[in-house]
């Protein structure tokens, strides 16, 4: 019991518990966001397109509320609309981590000086050119 304390408390003051928060944080505040942009923003001007339907309403009718009975329907209308949301979730996901990767490759280029090259790539870099030297070296040496 003892050993499995330790390694939670490390797993969780390593900063892995906080990174997971955060994004989940993020994520949460994201699809709130997302959701009010494609009800109240993309929604409307789709609902005036369709003379007045709201694609929310839409449904199939499976069985009509009678005296004691509720309704019972396929909201397909909601499906769309969720579909929309995971639509627009996902391209601007695509977008981020397009970016970030962006940056990783130019950090991860030696010959790229606009951004502060990591050391372990700048040392691997001369690794490379100094094998290759001496590649040539020994190449020349033999012929």
């Amino acid at each position: 019991m003892r050993k499995f304390y330790q390694e939670f408390k490390d797993f969780a003051l390593k900063g892995n518990m906080i990174d997971m928060a955060i994004g989940i944080i993020i994520g949460v505040a994201f699809n709130n966001v997302v959701g009010v942009l494609v009800k109240k923003v993309i929604m409307p001007p789709l609902t005036l397109i369709s003379d007045g339907v709201s694609l929310s309403e839409k449904k199939y009718l499976l069985r009509e509320a009678t005296e004691g009975v509720t309704e019972l329907a396929i909201g397909y209308g909601e499906l769309i609309e969720v579909l929309i949301d995971f639509s627009i979730i996902t391209f601007t996901v695509f977008l981020v981590v397009k970016f970030m990767n962006r940056f990783r490759r130019k950090a991860d280029d030696p010959k790229d000086k606009e951004i502060e090259t990591p050391k372990n790539i700048e040392l691997l870099s001369n690794i490379e050119k100094l094998l290759e030297a001496q590649n040539s070296y020994l190449k020349n040496k033999k012929d």
